[in-house]
């Protein structure tokens, strides 16, 4: 959020004042446009580094971002995110020429070092991860919110507009996920590396149409993102959960459509940058205030230049994948920017800046290329190429010039990557800059391998082979030990079980650690069906629950074998799951720690706990096999030291 002094709009009046004030801006905006009081003959490029902190013991999320800001008052461009487990850094703008490039991958290496060097003396590490793999839902609670009255604002603003009760994730890919969170603080999940072009006020509209156009391919090429909650779903899950995170609309039974806040747009633009604010004005609610007064228009009529504090404020809550950006530089002239915000943090500062690159080039070598997008892709096509690379990342297949279906590996490295090269050259970047950024693009594309598809690739390996946690532990790590090196991803190793050398899994919470893949019978089932279940599915529980997911009992393989026994002695009488189950079973609640379940399960001698929430809802269930399983790797390890 660019102004900082900003207020949830309680009453009339103030949202009256703030709306009058917004008008303005856009009437202020617009005459310095028609009037050309741009900077135009110049061309910057800028960043911000968005990154996780993790403990170094359990590389689970620290949530300690405002003591380490204590300890960061030397260092200006540090600044706070949405959660405390985040921190997020301002890159110096620079002129899209020369060295522009390894002087951004320097400057951010060694800011990430500056803060790292605080970070130790609190046993925290700082990690490049679109979704850290390792974050679970119970760290997204509001306790975990950044406490700065502008994210109370937002939260309680976002909360305001929302229709429904809860706010939902849905993502499919190869696992499925599919739950309900309280507040819209599950955006903190995504983390980015947010990339800034400035551009000629006259020659916005064309080259905003062209950010719109290689959305697609830069997504798929940078995807890092496939790990939610444990779940393996998009390629660049960001995508999906950033909209569903802060989507305040609810379902109808009518075919009325709501815009999400989140956004890719609706169509190409056609006039003006002014276009995308008063589409967002119309579309959507003023979500917070200023707390700053300013008269835009009065300004104008003095030949001041304004800062427009309220549209960017009600710009810095509706969040298009390529945002418009209004700033004023250091000349004091005002300059438009385009701001790329599909590109995810990590997996290194070279793949990062390798990432900006090909935008950047992307960027100036079509705006040279191409007189006008629109008459090579129709917009939907854009739109839909956006949403498959997503969901596939380097695996999709996009709509390009003529209707031609392109695999998008063969689009980067035998079109783009050459487009993108002369965009460079026309901005006299440096060849030794070029060959190094754009070469690591090539060779991900020619190894087929991004931050996602090791990610996918590592995770589903060491899933066979130990716990979830330990899986997610692991790729935690190796990402962090392959970010300390430097390597990029395209040559990372697929990491081994032994990989991770300290895992202490007495920390974990029941939730990362029960299973949630159930078996379960209704009370009026028969016997004979859990028999079948448990022969079936080599299990020897069985849960047993009501039409609405709620905990009514337990079935366990002793009980049925003690009534088969006894059914074969006495009748054939249909005996029905109600008749033997365990009535009242001793239960634990999803955010126990396991050293409490293992104490349950000990004390009262049973093999079994369903795991429920507080109304009795049926979440998951933990086995005397969970516990055998995390033994036995402990042992193993030991054995290998």
């Amino acid at each position: 959020m660019g102004e900082q002094r900003v207020h949830l709009v309680k009453e009339q009046k103030q949202m009256q004042r703030f709306m009058k004030a917004l008008l303005n801006d856009v009437r202020a905006l617009e005459y310095m446009i028609e009037n050309d009081w741009f900077e135009n003959d110049i061309v910057r490029i800028g960043a911000e580094q968005e990154m996780v902190l993790v403990h170094k013991e359990t590389y689970k999320p620290a949530t300690v971002a405002m003591e380490a800001l204590e300890l960061m008052k030397d260092l200006p461009w540090v600044e706070t995110e949405l959660a405390k487990f985040n921190l997020e850094t301002n890159l110096t703008p620079r002129e899209f020429s020369g060295t522009c490039f390894s002087d951004l991958h320097k400057e951010n290496a060694e800011k990430l070092n500056q803060i790292q060097e605080i970070l130790n003396g609190m046993d925290v590490s700082l990690i490049l991860t679109g979704i850290l793999p390792t974050l679970r839902k119970y760290h997204l609670i509001m306790d975990n919110l950044t406490p700065k009255p502008r994210y109370y604002a937002l939260m309680d603003a976002i909360n305001a507009q929302h229709l429904g009760p809860n706010y939902e994730l849905r993502l499919e890919g190869l696992d499925e996920l599919i739950i309900k969170h309280d507040s819209p603080l599950i955006e903190a999940c995504n983390t980015s590396f947010q990339v800034h072009l400035q551009v000629p006020s006259h020659d916005f509209v064309h080259q905003y149409n062209i950010a719109q156009a290689i959305t697609a391919p830069i997504l798929a090429i940078s995807a890092n993102s496939p790990l939610v909650f444990g779940k393996r779903l998009w390629h660049e899950s960001r995508i999906a959960l950033f909209q569903q995170a802060l989507d305040t609309r609810s379902s109808h039974d009518h075919m009325r459509e709501r815009s999400p806040r989140v956004t890719f747009g609706k169509q190409w633009l056609s006039e003006s940058s002014l276009d995308i604010y008063k589409e967002d004005i119309s579309r959507f609610r003023v979500l917070l205030g200023s707390e700053v007064e300013e008269e835009s228009l009065e300004m104008i009529r003095k030949g001041q230049v304004p800062k427009l504090r309220h549209l960017q404020v009600h710009n810095s809550t509706v969040y298009r994948w390529n945002r418009p950006c209004y700033g004023i530089s250091d000349n004091g002239k005002p300059h438009l920017r385009i701001e790329c915000r599909v590109i995810p943090a990590g997996p290194t500062v070279a793949d990062e800046v390798a990432n900006g690159c090909f935008w950047l080039g992307l960027m100036s070598g079509m705006t040279d290329t191409v007189k006008d997008i629109r008459t090579k892709l129709s917009f939907d096509d854009v739109s839909d190429n956006f949403l498959k690379a997503a969901k596939f990342g380097i695996d999709s297949k996009f709509n390009w010039y003529n209707d031609k279906k392109v695999n998008a590996i063969d689009l980067i490295n035998n079109e783009l990557i050459d487009i993108a090269r002369h965009g460079l050259r026309i901005k006299n970047v440096a060849e030794a800059d070029i060959d190094l950024y754009l070469g690591i693009i090539s060779e991900r594309a020619k190894k087929h391998m991004t931050g996602a598809r090791w990610l996918l690739k590592s995770y589903t390996d060491l899933k066979t082979k130990s716990t979830e946690d330990e899986a997610l532990s692991t790729v935690t790590a190796m990402i962090m030990d392959n970010q300390i090196s430097g390597k990029c991803v395209h040559d990372w190793d697929i990491p081994q079980v032994g990989h991770l050398k300290q895992y202490k899994p007495g920390h974990l919470l029941v939730s990362e650690f029960m299973t949630t893949d159930l078996f379960t019978v209704q009370e009026d089932d028969i016997v004979d069906l859990v028999a079948e279940l448990m022969d079936w599915k080599n299990i020897r529980y069985v849960p047993v629950e009501d039409k609405m997911g709620k905990l009514s009992g337990l079935v366990s393989t002793q009980l049925v074998i003690r009534n088969f026994l006894k059914k074969s002695r006495v009748s054939k009488k249909i005996i029905l799951v109600k008749d033997l189950m365990i009535k009242d079973p001793v239960t634990i609640m999803q955010n126990s720690p396991i050293i409490e379940a293992m104490d349950k399960m000990q004390l009262n001698q049973i093999g079994c706990l369903p795991v429920v929430k507080e109304n009795g809802e049926l979440v998951g269930i933990v086995t005397e096999t969970d516990f055998l399983r995390i033994t036995s790797r402990l042992l193993s390890r030991l054995n290998q030291q």
